[in-house]
């Protein structure tokens, strides 16, 4: 501080002592001194000079402060002000005491020195690396200096981040700091980085910033916030807008239901202060950022139905029916609205049953119309209604019918109780007010956009002029209305309708040629040479006679196209009437409103034309100019060759259907093939286990055998009878076990062949119903064949194996008869004589007990043996009835071999016809293009895809032939 003080003493001591000299001797100090408190103090002085004398600390500081960034690291209070004097060198936001006439020369000068700054990369380098330091008195400074130079030089500066490793994601992290002062600069910092760079923002979203950008609104408030809520609004919008990618990583990673709150303001009739009408007004920007028309369709109408199942829509639409909002907040939640729902069906029907909390309740629809046609509504407002309305309507052909209903006889409420859509558009159309003439008829051809249907429909309307004169036609009111010469607005108007009502209708042409005074009133208008103001009436009028000529279908005599052509040539003159068409495209307005759907007009007066129009005329003017100049003759045999391509359209559609109708039959039955693949697999299981349990009941028996075998040889002593009585005791217990096992495994076998016959039946009532004619129709007949031999052949085997199972217990049954006689004979023999009377009765006792219990036991053995057999007979039965359904099955499929075949011949006749077909097309195209009639490639390509389509089924039908 002494030095300091010297420094600016000395300063003040004399006149020889300029700034200059005081910032170089400062300069000096922070060069040369070896203290660090010197060093420090001078960076400090240079502070308090930079902000009044920016040029002379700048341009003689600069370096020495960037030395002292790469030095000094250690020590955070120098850094910390040789960045805020780096920072008052370079920034603008701080000037004081600038005059008008130097503020661009200030401007300049921060541009200079930034130039100057980020000429060595590593300084922007070292500048991010400051940035990782904790300490507030370093992170801060860096912060501000680093948001400057990206407001003075920014795609410079952004250059140098996105090379340096790290260098966003260095940024990403001040989001996450404790420190709202820095949290919310880096905020600012992370705008300024990310304006205008698709590569710089994918790396933030990428970084998590949705996620802290989101957390920072919701715990700030969300619309209750204060400008920390609007910052990070405005970085998600740098971050979403013409960015694809990151929308619908937005879409993606569920951030549109965390929309849903920001919403939810309720009907308050206070508490809308400007930060909080700031706060609301960006983030319906923001919705629409995501709904935008400019944005490629599958991504729109991806966050299109997110937004409606989360409930954001319907929130949007609380906000619209409520009382109390801002205009301002009203006019951008109508076109938030309209954007949500345009092209988007789901969302269209929502809002057609969306009410106001009105008594009775009206649709929101009508309540909106009201405000469009009212002329005390702001400007603003209307607009915004009749972009809703188009949005409603586009590519809603379901809603463009509920409005055309509304107007004819059959629908309107007689009572008067309640106004329609359609009488609140009848209203605007023939009102004084020329804006509501306009939007009115704007709406009412949105309503009639591609969609023939309705603008017949519309042909029925009929208006009450007056009381006592017949009713008069709406399209005949509208061409009245334009021979009393209205305002240009409303002429206009009128015009777009009619023009959009009669194209590509030729019952709308025919109906307004029938009155013969409507061919005189266009004639004369374009005929007349009047101002400028006049020229695009009769640019409009010649669109309209010419559409009157181009879908002309010659059922008026008087009207033909011929006649309509020689009466334009002698009252205007083919070049005069093309010359007036041209004044349509040439318009100043005409370029605006092609550019984007919403009519966005700074007043009234530029409200001329309507988006969608000026896409019908770019389409019609050249058909039109050259229908004019075409000759009768061309007329005819253009007429003769569209006949011919509708006929031809018609059967390749027909032939179309057919072919998609076998697709669709050929997905059955492919699925139909893979279940009977895994049924198969299920029975060769099965199959696999019942042979090794019969294999199992071999070696049982032929072990019962030899034990039985080897029991006979012991019968020779009494010692060995004796013995003997005990072995058959033994083995007749085994024998009984044995067969205890034989007759479950019995049981088992005949659940087994139960499922198979169920099985069979599966299979019988899966087969395809004859009449398929489609190649894997046969290809799953043979594999089907192939399978039920495969049956066949495994139930034979079964069948063969249950017989000698059969026939090896009759064996054992006969050598069960003969051990029992073998034991009667052993029970009747002779005692051995010397012993006693009482030991041999004692003996025959227990031989007459034994002998009776292996009687008991042998007689329920022959029960048991009894029941084996009689089931073996069951089992049998069920085979002969499984080899019956087996050959109904084998008819079955020979008849339905023979179906396949008629119908592969069937295809083959068809796709010869198509063969033919296209080629009658091919030279009928030829014809137009010698005729000069424009050929669209489309319908090449559709009939090269058809072939490509029957080559491809074709060859799969091969493959599966194959298989």
């Amino acid at each position: 501080m002494n030095f300091l003080r010297g420094v600016m003493g000395g300063q003040s001591a004399g006149p020889q002592h300029t700034e200059a000299e005081t910032i170089q001797k400062l300069c000096d100090r922070v060069a040369s001194s070896t203290l660090l408190d010197d060093r420090r103090n001078a960076v400090r002085a240079l502070k308090s000079l930079s902000k009044k004398y920016r040029l002379e600390v700048g341009i003689q500081a600069m370096e020495h402060l960037i030395h002292v960034l790469q030095t000094d690291r250690s020590d955070s209070e120098i850094i910390g002000y040789a960045l805020d004097t780096l920072y008052n060198i370079i920034s603008n936001d701080e000037e004081e005491e600038v005059e008008e006439n130097s503020t661009r020369q200030s401007e300049d000068l921060g541009s200079q020195f930034t130039e100057i700054f980020i000429k060595q990369q590593e300084n922007v380098t070292l500048l991010l690396s400051l940035l990782e330091e904790f300490d507030f008195h370093v992170r801060w400074p860096g912060v501000k200096l680093l948001t400057s130079l990206l407001k003075q030089l920014g795609p410079q500066v952004q250059q140098i981040i996105l090379v340096s490793p790290m260098g966003v994601s260095r940024l990403m992290d001040l989001l996450a700091d404790s420190r709202e002062v820095i949290r919310n600069d880096g905020v600012l910092l992370l705008q300024a980085l990310t304006r205008s760079n698709g590569a710089i923002q994918k790396i933030v979203a990428f970084e998590n910033a949705f996620e802290r950008l989101l957390d920072i609104i919701t715990e700030e408030g969300n619309s209750d916030g204060g400008i920390v809520v609007e910052d990070c609004l405005i970085l998600l919008q740098n971050l979403l807008k013409n960015n694809n990618s990151n929308q619908n990583f937005f879409k993606e990673g569920s951030y549109i239901q965390r929309m849903k709150p920001w919403f939810e303001v309720g009907d308050e009739n206070s508490g809308w202060s400007a930060q909080k009408v700031t706060n609301l007004h960006l983030m319906l920007q923001l919705v629409r950022v995501l709904v935008s028309p400019n944005n490629p369709p599958g991504a729109t109408s991806s966050c299109q139905k997110a937004m409606f199942q989360c409930g954001l829509l319907q929130q949007l639409c609380t906000i619209l029916m409520a009382t109390g909002v801002p205009a301002d907040i009203l006019t951008e939640t109508i076109n938030t609205v309209s954007e949500v729902i345009r092209g988007c069906q789901v969302n269209q029907d929502y809002f057609a049953s969306v009410n106001a909390p009105s008594n009775p309740p009206r649709p929101a629809i009508v309540v909106l119309l009201m405000s469009m046609v009212n002329e005390r509504q702001p400007f603003v407002l209307r607009c915004a209604v009749l972009y809703c309305f188009q949005c409603f309507l586009y590519k809603n052909q379901k809603g463009q019918g509920e409005i055309v209903s509304t107007l004819l006889p059959s629908t309107i409420d007689a009572t008067g109780n309640s106004v329609s859509a359609g009488q609140l558009l009848c209203g605007g159309l023939f009102s004084t007010d020329s804006l509501s003439n306009w939007c009115a008829a704007v709406a009412l051809a949105h309503a009639l956009q591609e969609n023939a249907t309705q603008k017949e429909q519309l042909l029925r309307v009929q208006l009450a002029t007056s009381i006592g004169n017949p009713p008069v036609s709406l399209l005949q009111q509208c061409t009245n209305i334009l021979s009393q010469g209205s305002k240009i607005q409303t002429r206009v108007g009128l015009l777009m309708l009619l023009c959009t009502w009669l194209s590509n209708c030729p019952i709308a042409v025919t109906h307004f040629l029938h009155n013969s005074a409507n061919v005189p009133f266009l004639t004369g208008q374009i005929a007349e040479n009047l101002g400028e103001e006049e020229q695009l009436v009769q640019g409009l009028c010649a669109l309209l006679l010419g559409i009157s000529i181009y879908f002309n279908d010659n059922s008026l005599e008087s009207y033909m196209k011929e006649k309509l052509k020689q009466l334009i040539e002698k009252r205007i003159g083919k070049e005069n009437f093309i010359e007036k068409l041209g004044f349509i495209s040439k318009h100043e307005l005409y370029s605006r409103a092609s550019q984007k759907p919403q009519p966005n007009f700074p007043s009234p007066e530029y409200m001329i034309f309507d988006h969608e129009f000026t896409k019908l005329v770019k389409e019609l003017e050249g058909v039109i100019t050259k229908a004019i100049y075409k000759s009768s003759e061309e007329d005819k045999k253009e007429e003769e060759v569209k006949k011919t391509l509708e006929q031809h359209d018609s059967i390749v559609t027909h032939y179309k259907n057919m072919i998609r109708e076998q697709d669709l039959q050929l997905e059955e039955l492919k699925q139909q093939i893979s279940t009977l693949k895994c049924q198969n697999e299920q029975l060769q299981t099965a199959v696999t286990q019942q042979v090794s349990q019969i294999q199992q009941h071999k070696d049982q028996y032929n072990l019962l055998k030899v034990q039985l075998g080897k029991d006979n040889q012991h019968q020779v002593s009494y010692s060995d009878g004796a013995q003997m009585n005990g072995i058959q005791t033994e083995e007749v217990g085994r024998l009984r076990e044995e067969i205890e096992e034989l007759k479950s495994n019995q049981e088992l076998l005949q659940s087994q062949l139960a499922e198979k016959d169920s099985f069979i039946e599966n299979l019988k009532s899966s087969q395809p119903s004859p009449g398929t004619n489609e190649q894997s129709s046969a290809t799953a007949s043979a594999r089907d064949s192939e399978q039920i031999a495969e049956l066949k052949q495994e139930l034979a085997t079964l069948k063969s194996q249950l017989n000698s199972q059969s026939s090896e217990i009759t064996k054992l049954q006969t050598e069960k008869q003969e051990l029992l006689q073998k034991t009667e004979a052993f029970a009747k023999s002779v005692p051995v004589p010397g012993e006693s009377e009482t030991v041999i009765a004692t003996k025959t006792t227990d031989v007459e007990g034994r002998l009776s219990a292996l009687l008991q036991e042998t007689k329920e053995l022959k029960n048991e043996i009894k029941a084996l057999s009689e089931e073996r007979t069951a089992i049998k039965e069920q085979l002969d009835s499984s080899n019956s359904t087996i050959a109904i099955l084998q008819n079955e499929k020979n008849k339905l071999e023979v179906d396949i075949a008629d119908s592969k011949k069937e295809q083959d006749d068809l796709l010869v016809l198509l063969a033919d077909q296209d080629q009658k097309i091919f030279s009928l195209k030829n014809k137009l293009k010698e005729l000069g009639h424009p050929v669209e490639e489309e319908d090449e390509l559709e009939s090269g895809d058809q072939d490509d389509e029957d080559d491809e089924d074709e060859d799969d039908s091969k493959e599966q032939g194959h298989i």
